[in-house]
């Protein structure tokens, strides 16, 4: 039952193979930090490997490659395999969205000489962790004409960056007695925008010069906020951590590492597959997968019901066979066993950095709440697939049974009656601004979407 460090497995040139996907992968997510960003520059590596748009005029053979996109936040794409979609398909599903600060829809206004954003922050976060980032603002302002306003700042060198200040320690010692979920409050994580007037402005000087360099920079005008989506993640560039390089350390981990390993699997599979191969990317899945992005929504099921009136079957109950007998991988994250945090952990029942893709059987919270149980015939298919790779895996819990728990998109492909099992990889400081991943983590996972996908 002891799960070796994958680093003893590898020759000098499994190494070399290891260090280029995390070179690819950091290149990737240092432009992709938001989920539309993510999708946008998801296109041309799908088009690069021969996808191409779908349309539901289109009539699909087997080795057929189509992609499809949904309100710029989603990514489904499918290789048409040789057995009829009703057979079932391999679905190796992600999200692309990760715990953040939102800027409110009117967010902008002066204090104390400053121009500020007022933020409700997205999904599960310690919120003091985000005080004394450097930010950078990426995301969309769509005016009334139509006409859509691309926003990223702060992620390239010679741009400004932003932040939110915190108390100085001098002045701080009513705050240093909070507890940690008070000592920021939600509404006081507010992102400093400019500190100079606006000559000949008398009032609100400062906030009237930010606005001009809207107006003159991008065209926005301040009611434009009103139908915008920006969103402030951290300005840190993906790193080489460790003196061995042998981990990365970046914003969005949770859940990028995972979606980006699952685009590349289907990017890189030779052939055609026996059953299609999918891989779906959705947004929403840190705030309980809702809404018209999120892995709740219809558009999956929309559009492999359409692919398959693309493959010649129209019969109605169709799309239930072909998600009945589908077989997924709910490509996300685990927590890895922190040894300055062992008290939370079970530790034969923990993941590990560096010892391989990470199936979790079950998520949810005390006693299962809320999750998905996959059935044990499922789980000995996969083991037998993975050994026959020799891809190194392992298994693991959300924490100690009483201590916490999280969840998925899992239950939510479950609940179509397909086989579903958590598999991706072990992170640490899981939902900060700067998350850890082991790069042979990164590689096993990689290779073992691929073989999933090519599995009979």
């Amino acid at each position: 039952m002891f799960k070796q460090n994958a680093w003893n497995n590898y020759s000098e040139e499994t190494k070399k193979d290891v260090f280029a996907l995390a070179e690819d992968y950091k290149d990737f997510i240092a432009e992709a930090k938001i989920e539309r960003e993510f999708t946008s520059n998801s296109i041309p590596l799908l088009e690069k490997a021969g996808f191409k748009l779908f349309k539901t005029s289109d009539k699909l053979k087997a080795g057929d490659k189509v992609y499809s996109i949904n309100k710029n936040k989603n990514v489904l794409a499918f290789i048409i395999g040789k057995k009829p979609l009703e057979e079932g398909l391999r679905i190796l599903g992600a999200h692309i969205d990760s715990p953040r600060i939102d800027i409110k829809q009117n967010p902008l206004y002066e204090s104390g000489e400053f121009a500020l954003f007022d933020t409700h922050y997205y999904g599960g976060i310690k919120k003091y962790q985000w005080t004394t980032v450097p930010l950078c603002l990426m995301g969309v302002v769509v005016k009334k004409d139509g006409t859509s306003v691309k926003i990223n700042i702060g992620n390239k060198k010679e741009d400004p960056i932003f932040g939110i200040s915190d108390l100085l320690v001098h002045l701080a010692a009513d705050q240093m007695t909070k507890p940690a979920g008070k000592v920021v409050e939600g509404e006081n994580l507010d992102i400093t925008i400019g500190n100079m007037p606006l000559k000949g402005s008398d009032k609100n000087p400062v906030k009237a010069n930010i606005l001009k360099i809207l107006k003159d920079t991008y065209g926005i005008d301040e009611e434009d906020f009103l139908s915008a989506e920006i969103e402030a993640v951290p300005a840190l560039e993906p790193r080489d951590y460790g003196l061995d390089r042998s981990m990365i350390a970046a914003y969005g981990h949770d859940d990028k590492c995972c979606a980006y390993t699952s685009l590349r699997a289907i990017l890189d599979i030779k052939g055609i597959p026996e059953y299609t191969s999918c891989c779906i990317l959705v947004d929403k899945e840190e705030i309980g997968s809702v809404g018209a992005t999120g892995a709740q929504s219809t558009f999956f099921e929309d559009t492999v019901a359409d692919v398959l009136v693309s493959c010649g079957n129209s019969n109605i109950n169709a799309i239930r066979h072909c998600l009945t007998n589908s077989k997924m991988l709910s490509s996300d994250v685990s927590a890895g066993f922190d040894p300055l945090y062992a008290e939370v952990f079970e530790e034969k029942n923990s993941c590990y950095l560096s010892k391989g893709v990470v199936f979790n059987k079950y998520t949810g919270a005390r006693g299962k709440s809320g999750c998905n149980d996959a059935n044990p015939e499922y789980l000995a298919w996969l083991r037998s697939i993975l050994d026959d790779a020799n891809i190194d895996y392992q298994t693991s819990e959300l924490g100690k049974v009483d201590v916490g728990g999280g969840g998925t998109i899992a239950y939510i492909l479950g609940n179509k009656n397909m086989n579903v099992v958590d598999a991706g990889i072990a992170v640490l400081n899981m939902h900060s601004p700067m998350e850890i991943i082991s790069k042979a983590d990164l590689y096993e996972t990689y290779r073992c979407y691929v073989a999933f996908l090519e599995a009979k």
